[in-house]
């Protein structure tokens, strides 16, 4: 009988991992997750100090190296930029994690065009350009693999925040169609879809519905960021190595709950 390995691999491949919004919330969260198993991160957020002193804490916690970069998604040519710095610091990369969001609170008739054009460009275009930029690494480095964080507004929908919703629903449809092509360059692409997660994003809202949104979830608590940071973690792993084109439901049962 053929021996199977078992073995845990939540720390390979070892290659280091680009995280977009890696400053605060899910995206931190998911820097701290893949430095803790031994993995480089650059953390990169339109916050620069946020982001440069995040990479310093991982840093001294886990002694992985770890940089910290000011970067707005949704110019291409900063994207670009960045990516030459990512590599003459950490080497060729093999992760990518695109976490950063914003959520306006627009309805329909404070939707502008402008706004429009950024969401889609931050949410959904730098997807695009964060793989054109590490292809090239992610195809010589086995086992490389790329998570977009979508929304479970993708699902439910939300009338406070279009743009966010729509753009959260492109991106499982852009991951699925992008899975088909990078499974060829031997990449895989995932979405994950948290529900409420205490991070920055929904504090306003948070408080000021006390206890409305936890009536609706089945776990009857806000998930924490480091719970979505291990399903991210686990994703850009081997332990993930048969799992592309998915879209995996962070959400302590609020999809599929009746409760009012």
């Amino acid at each position: 009988m053929e021996k199977q390995n078992f073995e845990p691999a939540l720390g390979a491949p070892s290659s280091p991992v680009v995280v977009t919004g890696g400053a605060s919330g899910i995206g931190l969260a998911s820097a701290r997750a893949l430095a803790a198993v031994g993995r480089p991160v650059a953390l990169w957020d339109i916050n620069e100090a946020g982001a440069t002193a995040a990479a310093a804490e991982i840093a001294d916690a886990w002694g992985v190296a770890a940089i910290g970069l000011a970067v707005d998604l949704r110019d291409p040519k900063a994207i670009a930029e960045a990516a030459a710095k990512t590599r003459e610091a950490l080497g060729l990369v093999g992760g990518i994690v695109h976490s950063a969001g914003t959520a306006e609170v627009t309805g329909i008739d404070g939707v502008t065009p402008e706004l429009w054009d950024k969401g889609i460009a931050l949410h959904v275009r730098a997807i695009v350009s964060l793989v054109q930029a590490f292809r090239a690494d992610m195809r010589s480095l086995p086992g490389s693999s790329v998570v977009a964080l979508s929304s479970i507004n993708a699902t439910l929908g939300s009338g406070l925040i279009p743009i966010y919703s729509a753009a959260k629903g492109a991106v499982i449809s852009l991951v699925r169609s992008m899975a088909d092509e990078l499974s060829a360059d031997g990449i895989r692409i995932n979405s994950v879809s948290p529900g409420q997660i205490d991070t920055p994003i929904i504090a306003a809202a948070k408080a000021a519905l006390p206890g409305v949104f936890e009536r609706r979830i089945f776990l009857g608590r806000f998930g924490a960021p480091e719970e979505v940071g291990r399903v991210i973690r686990f994703l850009l792993s081997d332990e993930a190595s048969y799992i592309t084109s998915s879209e995996i439901v962070v959400d302590g049962g609020n999809i599929h709950s009746p409760r009012q």
